[in-house]
């Protein structure tokens, strides 16, 4: 029986949200020789779904990896990974300002589908879980989305924005998971840590 996790991600959301469940946790993350920002890269054709899932398998394996050089004391590993599409287009981390324009430019007035998986493995074991919201953007005016984009919030965020932030503002209607948006959907993670034997 587990009595804690690794969490191999920098999301501090991702962290806050383990938090709210109680779970114990360390962090596992990438050392300077691992090149994380590669795992990311999209495969042609791939559907956002499809690239969310391999990405956290990706992550994963890196993880354990990571653990064994380490020489770390074992224990289940978490990985996870949100993306934001529009149909089979994938809205990744904005590269720059013109970038996040076009992104909150293309969900101002419309749905999108946020798409977080989740990871948990040890040694040859491994279970996953998928999880897809749908949110609805209200038209958003351009002067308020250059006012998000200054303010620095949408760097570093699949989408170009985060529902905990005063994009909030803009979100009509959700359907789904609003834990799952924001990084990790709860009920998934903590039905998958219990089939693992963590007690929180």
């Amino acid at each position: 029986m587990a009595s804690m996790i690794y969490l191999a991600s920098q999301s501090p959301r991702r962290r806050q949200l383990l938090e709210q469940l109680g779970v114990a946790y360390e962090l596992l993350l990438p050392g300077p020789e691992e090149d994380a920002e590669s795992l990311e890269a999209e495969l042609a054709g791939e559907s956002p779904e499809d690239y969310v899932a391999r990405v956290t398998e990706a992550k994963l394996e890196a993880a354990l990896k990571r653990l064994k050089m380490r020489g770390l004391a074992p224990a289940p590993v978490l990985c996870s990974d949100t993306t934001v599409a529009i149909e089979q287009r994938i809205l990744g981390k904005p590269q720059d300002a013109d970038d996040a324009f076009q992104t909150l430019s293309l969900l101002s007035g419309r749905s999108h589908r946020v798409i977080t998986a989740v990871a948990i493995g040890l040694g040859e074991r491994q279970t996953a879980a998928l999880n897809v919201s749908e949110v609805d953007f209200i038209q958003v005016p351009e002067e308020q989305i250059r006012r998000y984009i200054a303010s620095g919030e949408p760097f570093g965020k699949a989408g170009a924005y985060a529902i905990q932030s005063q994009a909030a503002a803009w979100i009509s209607r959700i359907e789904g998971s609003y834990s799952g948006i924001m990084g990790l959907p709860l009920f998934e993670t903590a039905q998958m840590l219990q089939q693992w034997g963590l007690r929180f």
